[in-house]
Formats: structure tokens, C-alpha cells, sequence
């Protein structure tokens, strides 16, 4: 078997949960989690910030990108980090066929920026 080409990580918080893998194991439905799972593998692990300019992402500036999986009722929504040339950060994550509004979009968003913000600082603080 070969190696995928990315390395998916769960942020983690200050107290050490991982939002996106229990949205993923508590919140989201069986069927869900299986698509999202597959996509996640076959397609983000694969193509990593490469998503970006195609159906499956697009940039959002300010290192994060989004990741966008279209699968009969399910739109799957990723906010994701590009960290060295192998690591994808998963930071939010939601299903957006059970809210399509631009305010709930807006939302996540701003929610993965400050959970990518904490992350930089914590790697930050790492490293020193």
C-alpha cells in the first residue's frame, strides 16, 4: 500500500479535544462520517492544499483553505491549514446542507481562523 502524499491532523485545543474528529464520531450521521472519511482519505490526503482551483477547495486567505465535498445530500465543509510540505490541519468542519446560510459559512470561517491563529501560537511556543 502506499503512503498518501498529506498527513491529516485534528486540531487540537489548549485542553487537548480535536473539534473536527468529534464532530466527525458524535455529531455528524453514520453515512456522513463514512463519506467524509473517504473524501478526506482518497481526495484531501491525496491532492493536500493542491484542492484549491478545483471543485474540492478553494483559498481563503490567510493560510486557510477550504475544502468542499458535494455527495448526493451531503456538503461537506473542511477548513484547513497547510503546515510544511506534507501536513494538513483539519480545523472546522460541518455538514452545510443542514444550514446553507452565508452566516453560518461566515461562522466557520471565523471560527477556523481562530483556531488556526491558537495553533500557530502554540507551535510558536513549541519551537521556542
Amino acid at each position: 500500500m502506499v503512503a498518501p502524499r498529506f498527513t491529516l491532523e485534528f486540531y487540537k485545543d489548549a485542553t487537548g479535544r480535536k473539534p473536527v474528529l468529534e464532530w466527525l464520531r458524535n455529531k455528524a450521521s453514520v453515512s456522513t462520517r463514512r463519506v467524509a472519511g473517504t473524501a478526506l482519505r482518497e481526495i484531501l490526503q491525496e491532492q493536500g492544499i493542491g484542492v484549491c482551483g478545483t471543485a474540492f477547495g478553494r483559498q481563503l486567505g490567510g493560510g486557510l483553505f477550504e475544502f468542499r465535498l458535494r455527495e448526493s445530500d451531503l456538503l461537506l465543509r473542511a477548513f484547513c491549514h497547510a503546515y510544511g510540505e506534507k501536513v494538513i490541519v483539519l480545523l472546522a468542519a460541518y455538514d452545510k446542507s443542514e444550514d446553507p446560510s452565508a452566516k453560518r459559512q461566515k461562522k466557520e470561517i471565523e471560527l477556523a481562523r481562530r483556531r488556526l491563529t491558537d495553533w500557530q501560537q502554540r507551535q510558536r511556543q513549541r519551537r521556542s
